[in-house]
């Protein structure tokens, strides 16, 4: 009697463990973040990322040590091409959430630069502006170039066809009254410019990334170059029209040779993702990725992690924030 009886409390226990693994099972929710190539920046900071906002059932509470992250989200950074194959990703639906430069996603939500002739991702949303990648000019020292006004006539490298940088080149030098007519333009990638300019073939070329930028740096090591300020009326009336844009600034010593600040403009590293993710989910996760704890982890973990702060989360927006995104910032006081 006694080993029934035992074996009915096994036998309910049993029940009652798969019920509590079957509500488990449920509450669980993966999430994908499309980031950027495994040797890049966007794949290690989409790792602390989906860290800060991951809480697997079991869990430690945050306030004990553990994640201050979404209840029951297993969220995953997933190694991809980058900006537009994580826009198309979220769009598909092969993503929640991915990073974009600021310029590619304002493009892909409005049809426009990159995204001409083909259909807007009208549903795309922006949960945070994470870190600046900033616009490098850079000149040959003796070509005399102090400005963009002075590129014209010059050997230009703009970036390679399809990229963002070209976009961004082309709109930098219309904003100084300049078209690709009014200079000797080339479409190479920045270490293929670097090369040509330590041969005296070219004068200069647009790079964006956040700096220092490694091919930069070696050539500044190698030859006599100058950082162009990329700033003045013409910049602010330029970031009217485009607001993906934000200011931005080189910091005296970055690169050898480089004895002053230098102005210029950049575009922001975002965390976006659809507008069909639900409210509560997305202001979680926003919130997780600004909680006090989740800003250290970021700060110790890579250098562009102490970047990742509520007071840049809101800058250079370009495209509509996510409604679960705007309500915390909202109650942040970061958003009116």
């Amino acid at each position: 009697m006694k080993m029934i009886s035992v074996k009915s409390l096994m036998g309910a226990a049993l029940a009652v463990g798969m019920l509590a693994q079957g509500s488990v099972a449920q509450e669980m929710q993966f999430f994908r973040i499309g980031t950027g190539g495994t040797a890049g920046t966007y794949y290690p900071i989409g790792g602390l990322i989906a860290n800060a906002i991951s809480n697997p059932p079991g869990s430690r509470a945050c306030e004990d040590g553990g994640s201050c992250g979404v209840p029951g989200l297993v969220a995953t950074a997933v190694a991809s091409n980058g900006s537009v194959g994580n826009v198309n990703a979220i769009n598909g639906g092969a993503m929640e959430a991915g990073f974009s430069q600021s310029d590619v996603a304002y493009w892909a939500q409005s049809g426009t630069g990159l995204w001409e002739g083909q259909p807007a991702v009208e549903n795309l949303r922006l949960i945070a502006n994470l870190y600046p990648e900033s616009i490098h000019l850079v000149a040959r020292k003796d070509a005399g170039i102090a400005s963009v006004a002075d590129l014209k006539g010059k050997r230009v490298s703009l970036d390679e066809p399809g990229s963002g940088t070209l976009v961004d080149a082309k709109i930098i030098l219309e904003a100084f009254g300049l078209t690709e007519a009014d200079i000797t333009p080339e479409y190479l990638k920045p270490d293929q410019a670097s090369d040509r300019m330590r041969d005296n073939a070219m004068d200069a070329f647009f790079f964006v990334g956040g700096f220092p930028a490694g091919a930069i740096a070696e050539l500044a090591s190698q030859h006599d170059v100058v950082l162009v300020p990329i700033s003045g009326p013409e910049v602010d009336k330029l970031r009217e029209t485009y607001s993906f844009f934000a200011t931005d600034n080189v910091p005296a010593g970055t690169y050898t040779g480089q004895e002053a600040d230098v102005a210029t403009i950049s575009v922001g590293a975002q965390l976006v993702t659809s507008a069909d993710q639900p409210e509560d989910l997305i202001y979680g996760i926003t919130k997780a990725i600004y909680n006090e704890n989740t800003q250290k982890l970021f700060a110790a973990g890579h250098a562009k992690g102490k970047a990742i702060t509520l007071d840049s989360a809101t800058q250079g927006a370009g495209i509509p924030f996510h409604a679960g995104a705007e309500k915390f910032y909202k109650e942040a006081g970061k958003l009116e």
